[in-house]
């Protein structure tokens, strides 16, 4: 067993034998196995003042993982809990939970990189289709992998930081619960004070970052990653979970561009949305799903993210517009009750022609649409938001009132709850203190009241409160 001391100057023991090794750092595995410790290979490193300057930075000042919702942002981050010093600098960081690890199939024990479920082979299949089944997950659980991811970057930029190497490579997914963890903290960019160490991952490296890497590092023209490049690789990550595809691959090519000359105008300079509107020039033959089937406010980010702002950074919408998006869209999730749909969940945005994109199937009977309004002053109500109904649909604290949002401490206690019972749609009332009836009268707790086509209720008369108006499909 060996020993490391930490900047503290405690000791910690460690297996001898290396458990793993990336490009900047070789890692070994803590004694009582809960941690493992980070070595950077570059003999240098520890007689770097920067380096250890920003190592103490992430540590302390940016470090999300402390005091007000640190629990919460320790799942969604494998931050670093110390620094070694001796027998050469390095960082100790928790091992990643056991649910990061394939536990079944040709993987079993890999770690559960985002590349396995957005990659595809040589031929063209996506990986995820080999592997086992149990480990694909589901098409609901990449979509809050969305919500997690997002969340995480948006606490990142919230914090001042960049992650500089934000891509499938340095996300852990587990689509069977619908997590995320990210990884690699110790390259954060921390602006104005200390520049990033890497430029990124192929694929997620921003289009002005790759078209202006042959420029010196001290060229003012250079564009290295920051808040705006992180915004790029997280756009890409999300089209990627949602649709299977990356957003910029298509048959496109340059004939007399050499393999790297292509790959550079491919995601560099000549980036092409494979779904841009007016030019389909990189649109893929066996494109199915456009990126319209996810509803419109994630289709306005998308337009935003790969159209309007692929080569105009600052036009990227924020982390926390894809947050706030995505939340929104999950109330728009319809199950699909055709037992072969690949996905078992679409989003319901076409009220004229409700067909699940994955299937094409059609949903049979009345979907009642629940139009959340909100009071802007007395009498005066506006339209706040959209729940579409299925059976056993839960209702929060976030649908009853307008000023709630459903962030890391929201109380996510069951309000009330929608059944179809025996023919007939209803609300339950679970928790909501003065639900009323379309008459005015209080629904109690255990009480219901019918979704029936034009009929409108109030969820809570308290301050805040939101008017409900059924629409029946």
């Amino acid at each position: 067993m060996e020993r490391a001391t930490l900047a503290d100057g405690s000791t910690v023991e460690y297996f001898p034998e290396p458990i793993g090794e990336g490009a900047m750092k070789q890692v070994y595995l803590t004694a009582d196995k809960s941690s493992v410790i980070c070595f950077y290979k570059d003999p240098s490193a520890g007689s770097n003042p920067n380096r250890i300057a920003r190592l103490e930075a992430i540590l302390n000042g940016f470090n999300p993982t402390l005091g007000h919702q640190g629990d919460y942002y320790k799942k969604l981050f494998c931050w670093p809990t110390a620094i070694v010093k001796q027998p050469h600098l390095g960082i100790i960081t928790p091992v990643y939970p056991s649910n990061y690890f394939f536990a079944t199939g040709n993987w079993q024990g890999k770690e559960k990189e985002g590349k396995w479920f957005v990659g595809k082979t040589a031929s063209g299949k996506l990986l995820r289709d080999l592997l086992p089944e149990a480990e694909r997950g589901t098409w609901i659980n990449y979509f809050k992998i969305c919500i997690h991811l997002a969340r995480a970057v948006r606490r990142l930029h919230h914090a001042g930081l960049a992650h500089s190497d934000l891509s499938n490579k340095n996300v852990l997914i587990d689509p069977t619960s619908g997590e995320c963890i990210v990884i690699d903290i110790d390259s954060l960019v921390v602006p104005d004070l200390f520049p990033p160490d890497v430029l990124g991952t192929r694929g997620y490296i921003a289009p002005e970052v790759l078209s202006t890497l042959h420029l010196p590092l001290d060229d003012p023209n250079r564009q290295n990653p920051r808040a705006e490049t992180d915004q790029h690789a997280l756009a890409v990550l999300i089209y990627q979970y949602l649709l299977g595809r990356h957003p910029l691959e298509g048959p496109k090519t340059y004939p007399a561009a050499s393999a790297e000359e292509q790959e550079r105008m491919e995601m560099g300079s000549k980036a092409l949305f494979v779904e841009h509107p007016t030019d389909s020039s990189n649109r893929p033959r066996d494109l199915k799903i456009p990126y319209t089937a996810l509803g419109p406010d994630l289709s306005k980010l998308f337009k935003r993210a790969f159209i309007d702002g692929l080569h105009s950074p600052q036009k990227r919408p924020a982390a926390i517009e894809w947050e706030r998006s995505l939340i929104k869209t999950w109330d728009l999730l319809l199950t699909c009750r055709n037992g072969y749909c690949p996905s078992h969940w679409f989003v319901l945005h076409n009220r004229n022609q409700v067909r699940c994109p994955f299937c094409g199937s059609q949903p049979k009977g009345n979907i009642p649409i629940l139009r959340l309004r909100k009071e802007i002053h007395s009498g005066a109500w506006t339209l706040d938001g959209e729940v579409v109904v299925y059976h056993n649909l839960s209702l929060f604290k976030w649908h009853a009132f307008d000023h709630v949002f459903p962030g890391p401490n929201a109380d996510r206690t069951p309000q009330a709850y929608c059944v179809l019972h025996q023919g007939q749609w209803l609300l339950i009332n679970q928790n909501l203190t003065s639900l009323t009836s379309p008459k005015g009268n209080l629904v109690p707790p255990q009480s219901a009241v019918r979704l029936e086509d034009g009929v409108q209720f109030r969820l809570s008369q308290e301050p805040h409160g939101r008017l409900v108006e059924v629409q029946m499909l």
